[in-house]
């Protein structure tokens, strides 16, 4: 993949056009308050992986409207005080996984509970939570399920999930509640990015080439899915345009990361064509806390991979340790 956004001085300089609502942190604060008011307690199930050094479960919380979530814990085994936790986020069409996946943050010392990812887990790993919402016509994929409004749209319900997994991991006896960071990749780096403004007293953000962030430019400049997903709706329903730039603008990352104070890692690809890094660095340059991007200059969005891990773990340890 060429080269081809802007270049790197203006990247590190450029601003969304994003519009925020003017009724941005009472629509999220009212959408939250709905959730939190059902009183369903997280249920932690333990379950068998077949591995000796870390203990799993099976976990059961309220997400938006108090539908029922899945995901797992993991533990390192044995565990017996409470531990700092990542609650992490899946990419697009991606879910929670197998048992034994995405175990690498528990065996570096720390609690891990992966989201569920609701009406997704059928494209890059398995999951089971369905959304039981209803959606108006839509295209393929989740990117155009309600949106012709806020208040129907899928990732109004896929960030109060998100939100919630953060009040879910707070709730094991064996995690700290005042040592959570959040981490994801692509969509699950936009969820990271919206659930560090949204959950309240995190310690850290992981945002990994997120998606979800700068909507106009990425739907004017992105020719592949996800985001096409909009552009070919928008084609077709060529009288929704403004309604869809608005209900977009409720959920662009852009605007969370204006809100979002714990210290953050992003990472960007210079060469990635899903999520531009024009995009990330709309998000990455209103970020209201402490800040650090690394940048991949020849990948595209398998981003910085392992060694993008080895990054993370070692700028975590001192922040959530």
């Amino acid at each position: 993949m060429p080269y081809a956004d802007l270049p790197l001085d203006q990247l590190r300089g450029h601003l969304s056009a994003s519009t925020e609502p003017a009724d941005f942190d009472d629509f999220w604060a009212a959408t939250l308050a709905e959730a939190r008011a059902h009183e369903e307690r997280p249920a932690f199930t333990k379950v068998g992986t077949g591995l000796t050094l870390i203990d799993t479960y099976d976990v059961r919380f309220p997400g938006f409207r108090g539908q029922p979530i899945a995901g797992w814990l993991h533990l390192p085994a044995g565990t017996t005080e409470p531990l700092p936790c990542i609650v992490q986020y899946i990419g697009y069409g991606g879910g929670r996984g197998l048992p034994h996946e995405n175990t690498l943050w528990a065996a570096a010392g720390f609690a891990t509970l992966v989201m569920d990812t609701r009406g997704q887990g059928s494209h890059i790993s398995v999951g089971v939570t369905p959304d039981p919402e209803g959606s108006g016509p839509a295209y393929a994929g989740v990117m155009t399920r309600g949106i012709a409004d806020p208040s129907t749209y899928y990732y109004r319900r896929l960030i109060t999930d998100a939100v919630r997994a953060v009040d879910a991991a707070r709730a094991h006896p064996l995690v700290d509640p005042a040592r959570i960071a959040v981490a994801g990749a692509s969509q699950g780096g936009g969820l990271t990015i919206a659930a560090a403004a949204l959950a309240g007293d995190v310690v850290a953000a992981l945002p990994d080439v997120p998606f979800l962030c700068d909507f106009p430019r990425a739907t004017w400049i992105v020719d592949k899915a996800p985001y096409d997903e909009i552009v070919r709706y928008a084609a077709t329903h060529r009288d929704r345009a403004d309604r869809i730039a608005r209900t977009l603008s409720y959920v662009d990352g852009v605007h969370f990361a204006a809100r979002a104070t714990a210290p953050a890692l992003f990472s960007v690809a210079l060469m990635d064509p899903t999520c531009p890094p024009s995009t990330v660095y709309a998000a990455y340059n209103v970020w209201a806390g402490p800040k650090e991007i690394r940048e991949y200059r020849f990948n595209g969005h398998e981003g910085g991979g392992a060694f993008h891990t080895a990054e993370q773990l070692s700028w975590l340890a001192p922040r959530c340790g």
